[in-house]
């Protein structure tokens, strides 16, 4: 008789999984109604829309600085002192409201700033910086 009381033990020790997986999803739907989601906020960019004409053929004032600190304005060297005057020559041969500087990637940010501070005394010029 023993050994038909050990076979009957051996077929009741199974377990009923099926309340354990309705807890689980239980709790699973819990915590999906509790989560409270945050709406990271950004900076808005207006970006331009592009066009595929120009608007304007008018010139464009470009200044290149390289990784040296050297300035060229319209293709030629010059001074960081002399380059409101060279501007000054530019627009009083075409009319123009924008100016590129375009600095090279080794360029200290201290020269940078120094061109863009003497392109900003003309008011009516539109600055951007290029690559």
């Amino acid at each position: 008789m023993s050994k038909r009381n050990n076979k009957h033990q051996i077929e009741e020790s199974e377990v009923d999984m099926t309340p354990m997986l309705d807890i689980v999803f239980i709790m699973l739907i819990f915590f999906i109604v509790t989560t409270s989601f945050v709406k990271e906020e950004g900076m808005l960019v207006n970006r331009p829309e592009a066009s595929k004409s120009p608007k304007n053929n008018d010139p464009i004032i470009l200044v290149k600085i390289n990784e040296t600190g050297l300035i060229t304005f319209d293709g030629k060297l010059v001074d960081i002192e002399r380059l409101p005057a060279r501007i000054e020559n530019f627009l009083a041969k075409s009319q123009t409201q924008s100016a590129v500087v375009i600095p090279s990637y080794e360029t200290s940010h201290e020269d940078v700033v120094k061109v863009l501070d003497q392109i900003k005394t003309f008011d009516h010029l539109t600055i951007s910086i290029g690559k």
